[in-house]
């Protein structure tokens, strides 16, 4: 497992930067990271059209748009996952090119992104220096040296975790911290965070936002992609925002609020945000009375109408999640009665839960809700499948013509039904399982 391990120092590292002359970079570069007309397309989509953008030293910048418009893509370009078809990116006033993610790590660039990237059977000392151990005399791994190395760095960060536990018992959130410490380990000047509040509390959400600040501080450029407005005003200095794989501008956080962030996104002016309904909320469809799961929620109560949206609201480990997976019958009730279209239903699997006409969108798709090595046709179709086959045989025509109305209708930006799901963006995956 370590027998590749390099006998550098994990705590004392130089690293090149990206061009390969090992050059000092360039103290009178106003910005640390230069982004200019990049484009990229892949087969039948353009994700990136002639896009920009700029980074400063000890700063954070708040990268926005709707799904879709090209943020992953350009954050996976600066991280060395892809290449540009043109444009020029430039580091610390050199430019760059970077073929792997390696590359660009060694020059100082990390990404963290939102499916956490750890070895859950190893511990945080061996996930945060993995490739990068440090060797004994002997040429074995020094795993005591290991462990004062990460006991320094997770001290100098301010996270309060053993550096032997092991990842596969830390929460979301302290796995993030393991994340970010394993960014800041290769002395990067630019940290690449894609969503990392999607999954914690607002008390660890404090906690990272103090993190974030300290890195500030050292200097350090920080892109952070959010959905999140109430984020960006709390803690970046400046504020992107791409538009269907376009880059539509740049301001400083202050000189914005609510609305005008929001018109860039979507590029027309929002006279409502939350509109008048047209018509009132039809009958009750849904009649949840007094559920309970020994252990996990009690006495849980509520109706839903046909025509409305209802919001369960909780901190993680509230039940939330719990009770939608009751609902759609993977931990069935120990109590309660659930009532659908007026009839009383037991619904004790998915699969019955779907006969009905429940859809579950869960939680974490890449572990529960996606079939990564499948095509975007074929994690669609699952749930519907035996409805669209007989005899031995599947209606591939008519399956077809669901799956393009559905991508229609939802804008899922995809090459083809046949391209790879786990190729497209978090946002369209998202809709693919709509």
């Amino acid at each position: 497992m370590f027998g590749s391990a390099t006998a550098n120092p994990p705590a004392q590292r130089d690293l090149p930067s990206g061009d390969g002359d090992g050059g000092a970079p360039d103290a009178q570069a106003p910005y640390l990271l230069e982004i200019s007309h990049v484009t990229k397309g892949f087969p039948g989509v353009v994700a990136l059209n002639d896009v920009q953008l700029r980074v400063r030293p000890g700063s954070v910048l708040a990268l926005m748009g709707e799904n879709g418009a090209g943020k992953s893509t350009l954050m996976k370009i600066i991280a060395g996952i892809y290449q540009p078809d043109a444009g020029e990116i430039r580091l610390r006033g050199k430019p760059v090119r970077f073929e792997t993610p390696l590359s660009a790590l060694q020059a100082g660039i990390a990404m963290i992104h939102q499916e956490l990237n750890l070895m859950p059977f190893m511990s945080i000392a061996e996930n945060i220096w993995i490739g990068r151990e440090q060797l004994n005399g002997l040429h074995m791994v020094d795993h005591r040296e290991m462990h004062r190395c990460t006991a320094e760095l997770l001290e100098r960060l301010r996270i309060k975790l053993d550096p032997e536990e092991l990842v596969g018992t830390l929460s979301i959130a302290e796995r993030q911290m393991v994340e970010i410490a394993k960014a800041v380990s290769y002395n990067s000047d630019v940290l690449i965070m894609d969503e990392p509040t999607s999954a914690i509390t607002e008390t660890e959400v404090a906690h990272l936002f103090s993190i974030i600040s300290d890195l500030r501080a050292q200097g350090k450029g920080i892109i952070y992609i959010t959905h999140k407005m109430n984020e960006v005003f709390e803690i970046a200095d400046e504020v992107a925002v791409f538009r269907d794989g376009a880059y539509i501008g740049l301001q400083r956080a202050e000189s914005m609020d609510g609305d005008s962030l929001i018109t860039m996104m979507v590029g027309r002016e929002l006279t409502q945000l939350f509109p008048e309904r047209e018509k009132p909320a039809g009958d009750v469809l849904l009649s949840v009375n007094r559920l309970s799961l020994n252990g996990i929620f009690k006495d849980v109560s509520f109706d839903l109408r046909a025509g409305e949206v209802l919001g369960i609201a909780g901190l993680m480990g509230s039940g939330r999640t719990n009770v939608a997976e009751t609902l759609f019958g993977i931990t069935p009730s120990d109590s309660g009665e659930v009532r659908f279209d007026g009839k009383t239903v037991h619904i004790g699997d998915p699969h019955q839960a779907i006969e009905l006409g429940f859809a579950l969108l869960t939680e974490d798709r890449k572990l529960t809700g996606l079939f990564p090595c499948l095509s975007v046709m074929e994690n669609m179709e699952m749930a519907v499948l035996a409805n669209y086959a007989g005899n031995g045989f599947v209606q591939q025509k008519a399956l077809r013509a669901l799956c393009e109305d559905m991508c229609k209708k939802l804008r899922v930006k995809t090459p083809s039904l046949e391209q790879c799901i786990d190729t497209l963006s978090g946002g369209n995956q998202q809709k693919a399982l709509l």
